[in-house]
């Protein structure tokens, strides 16, 4: 999915909308965002070391959980209500593209409970637990 269609199942827009695609493969969803180094988050953080923000690829990682939970509902919100074990292991800096594999680790009710992982050359920069209620 490109940006036009993710704007069909995520309420995000740009400058929130922190994808560029995404697809299911089987089980798994898998998103990627390349930063090209004049995004709003990197402006101050950090002036002549531009790393992304810890809670930005928290969020990126959150927009490609989504796809997860479209395959279920339709015509629903998910909202991020929790973050749990979220463990950063590398710098994600511009030029760099990173990729989020996320899957579901299991639901209860309106409430999902995915985990996630971003690599960025294959290399692990982001892992944790994403939980989302569907408003």
């Amino acid at each position: 999915m490109n940006k036009e269609e993710l704007k069909q199942i995520l309420p995000h827009r740009e400058p929130m909308l922190l994808l560029d695609e995404a697809k299911l493969d089987g089980e798994i969803s898998v998103g990627s965002y390349t930063v090209r180094g004049d995004e709003f988050f990197l402006q101050g953080h950090f002036p002549g070391n531009p790393v992304v923000p810890g809670v930005i690829l928290c969020e990126m990682m959150a927009q490609s959980s989504c796809l997860l939970i479209s395959t279920d509902k339709k015509d629903v919100t998910p909202y991020l209500v929790g973050i749990k074990n979220m463990k950063f292991k590398g710098k994600v800096t511009p030029g760099d593209t990173i990729e989020f594999k996320t899957t579901k680790s299991s639901r209860k009710g309106p409430f999902y409970f995915i985990k996630g992982e971003g690599f960025v050359d294959e290399k692990l920069c982001i892992s944790g637990e994403l939980s989302f209620a569907l408003v």
